[in-house]
């Protein structure tokens, strides 16, 4: 999420220590906070735990910066005044879209690196025709939290299963951003979380705090404070790891199925913008379509491409007049789809005590489809569509004989529950809404009779934009977990599932297809396979499901060597494409 801290995302310069090879730093855990264990959070009282702020940090294993007499005496300043900002804050409740002990809980606590582990136990057999790497985003925060801490807060960690012959090796590294790399050699968090702490009066004092000390040059906020989190894209020959707040940063797979963090990436300079982490890729023109909002001014939403060898367009304007958190978006052949929504940014509730994203009821939702190659905002058709809250769109098409845009989507309600918290269950509803271009108006209808919650997921990327039939969607139940996923047809409503069984959960259901994997792009748009990242929480242990796509048949387990946490979203890289990796 963009968060008030990207006031200062300008400027591409990296210190020398974001090349360094970083280690994970055990977190240590208070008695009270016990993040590696199940919890049930109904019997957890919502007071903030009691934790004991770091004053000076462990011994580093790089040098710490040198400070001059004045730095010495702001950083003691400093430190005494997040000290007694953190003292203020015990015993104050925190709602669980900010407890740590709720939203790092189980298996979305953190866990450290993990080098290369090859020949992994393999049960049933890997198809021979798959040759690459899987990777997959999540959040793994390095350091305890001091305060609130929401799970879109935490720093990037990117797993990768390397596939080869049917052998299979893992392994884990953070993404170094900006902010890592510097609490890393601080010792302890220092860069305000955008979600968990950045409301109210203590969220106004954290950034006061956190400009403090890049004024008198004890950090460096210059260089963004993203965390790279959410989503990956393989485009124009780099593995790219994003998180909305900040600009993308770049990966290099190694031959041995390693991660390296090459750098934040600017498209060789043309990038001066955060870049949400949700760009599409067109299948056809092989160009990488993407939005960047603002909260702080205007204009508060642009768009922009990249051409397939990475030259950006110009940016256009949209016109938006609040700020508004725009997660995701969709694209057509001749269209791109602009969700403007009800969940926005009011920066002045801190002022009042409250989180600054809140649910604006007085607003009406709407889609903007705005030409690819529209030169203005003025070319942008507004429709409205009343009470629609899509977190993902999944796909858009166009529907000539009816001069219609389809978009599907899962509709969520309450609309701001994933950061505030609410009394009313969460509901994600697969949708399909139409909007006619020629009277502007929009319907919606849901697209299943039996009512199941379905997030995170996704269609055959070699369709993105174009009519398709299927979607792979998680199954959250029991919410916010993930029992299983379905097939979606969804020009009929029919759904099969796929149930992980027992007390195994997963996240994102990967779909790779079949064309990507044979070269003849697939006879069927199903024809492909599901990837799952499963942990099962009873016997404490990780694998990665490998699923037939057309039958929902289980191909082969790979059994992982450590725990991997839930995550958001994931990519393929083939074996062809690692050659020409940059």
């Amino acid at each position: 999420m963009v968060s008030p801290l990207t006031m200062s995302i300008g400027g591409t310069k990296t210190w020398p220590q974001a090349q360094i090879d970083l280690g994970f730093r055990p977190i240590k855990r208070q008695p009270e906070i016990k993040c590696t264990v199940q919890i049930d959070v109904t019997e957890l009282p919502l007071k903030r735990p009691l934790f004991t702020p770091r004053t000076t940090a462990s011994p580093p294993q790089h040098n710490p910066p040198r400070l001059n007499i004045f730095q010495k005496a702001a950083a003691i300043a400093i430190d005494a005044a997040e000290r007694a900002l953190i003292s203020r804050e015990q015993g104050t409740l925190l709602p669980k879209t900010a407890d740590p002990r709720v939203q790092i809980a189980g298996n979305y606590s953190p866990v450290p690196e993990s080098p290369v582990l090859k020949s992994l136990a393999v049960e049933g057999t890997i198809p021979a025709c798959i040759d690459g790497v899987y990777v997959r985003n999540g959040a793994n925060p390095m350091f305890e939290p001091i305060a609130g801490h929401h799970l879109f807060d935490g720093d990037g960690m990117v797993h990768a299963v390397k596939i080869t012959n049917g052998s299979a090796s893992y392994a884990c590294r953070f993404t170094k951003t900006e902010r890592l790399v510097q609490e890393k050699r601080l010792g302890r968090p220092v860069f305000p979380k955008a979600i968990g702490e950045l409301h109210g009066h203590s969220g106004i004092a954290r950034l006061m705090l956190f400009y403090a000390r890049g004024l008198c040059g004890l950090i460096n906020n210059q260089n963004g404070v993203g965390v790279a989190n959410a989503g990956l894209v393989y485009f124009n020959n780099r593995l790219l790891a994003m998180s909305e707040d900040d600009l993308p940063y770049q990966l290099k797979i190694t031959q041995t199925g390693d991660l390296q963090t090459v750098g934040r990436y600017d498209f060789e300079g043309q990038l001066k913008s955060a870049m949400i982490a949700h760009p599409k890729l067109d299948p056809v023109t092989k160009e990488l379509h993407a939005l960047s909002y603002d909260v702080v001014k205007k204009p508060y939403l642009k768009y922009f491409r990249f051409s397939p060898d990475g030259v950006k367009s110009p940016e256009l304007e949209i016109p938006l007049e609040t700020p508004t958190m725009i997660h995701d978006f969709a694209i057509t052949e001749n269209f791109v789809v602009i969700p403007d929504q009800q969940v926005v940014f009011k920066l002045g509730e801190m002022l009042a005590g409250k989180s600054p994203v809140v649910f604006d009821g007085d607003k009406v939702s709407r889609f903007g489809i705005m030409p690819r190659d529209a030169t203005d905002g003025s070319e942008i058709i507004w429709v409205n569509s009343p009470e629609t809250f899509c977190f993902h769109l999944w796909n858009a098409w166009e529907s000539p004989e009816t001069e219609e845009v389809v978009v599907i989507g899962s509709c969520m309600s309450p609309a701001d529950s994933i950061f505030n918290e609410r009394d009313e269950s969460l509901k994600s509803v697969l949708t399909e809404i139409r909007i006619n271009l020629r009277t502007r108006e929009a319907t919606r209808r849901a697209m299943l009779v039996q009512e199941v919650n379905l997030e995170i997921g996704m269609v055959n990327r070699n369709r993105l934009g174009r009519k398709t039939r299927f979607a792979f969607l998680a199954i959250a139940d029991p919410w916010p977990k993930v029992s299983g996923f379905a097939k979606v047809d969804l020009f009929t409503g029919v759904i099969e599932k796929y149930i992980y069984g027992g007390e195994k959960y997963g996240g994102e259901p990967f779909f790779l297809p079949g064309g990507f994997v044979n070269g003849n792009g697939g006879e069927n748009e199903d024809d492909g396979y599901i990837f799952c990242h499963v942990h099962d929480e009873e016997k404490e242990m990780s694998e990665l499901q490998i699923i037939n796509a057309v039958n929902l048949k289980l191909e082969a387990t790979i059994k992982l060597p450590s725990r991997v946490p839930y995550g958001f979203h994931g990519t393929f890289v083939d074996s062809s494409e690692l050659v020409d990796q940059l």
